[in-house]
């Protein structure tokens, strides 16, 4: 299943977000932030009943960016 992440620099590391399941990790590098969150998915999967990620999983999710005027 190929899923979104979404990774962001915070503080001194990164945080890592899936939108389709609102699951979050975070790591020191982009990398561990994003394997980190690939294990936090893969234990979501193993432990959650089918009814669970049925609630919980949103399939359309769209990425984009925006220009706003500033000032």
């Amino acid at each position: 299943m190929k899923l979104t992440a979404i990774i962001e620099r915070e503080g001194g590391g990164y945080v890592s977000l899936c939108p389709e399941l609102d699951i979050a990790s975070q790591g020191d590098t982009i990398e561990l932030a994003r394997d980190n969150l690939r294990e936090a998915l893969e234990l979501f999967f193993e432990s959650a009943s089918a009814e669970e990620i049925k609630r919980r999983l949103h399939n359309d999710i769209f990425v984009t960016q925006v220009e706003v005027t500033v000032g």
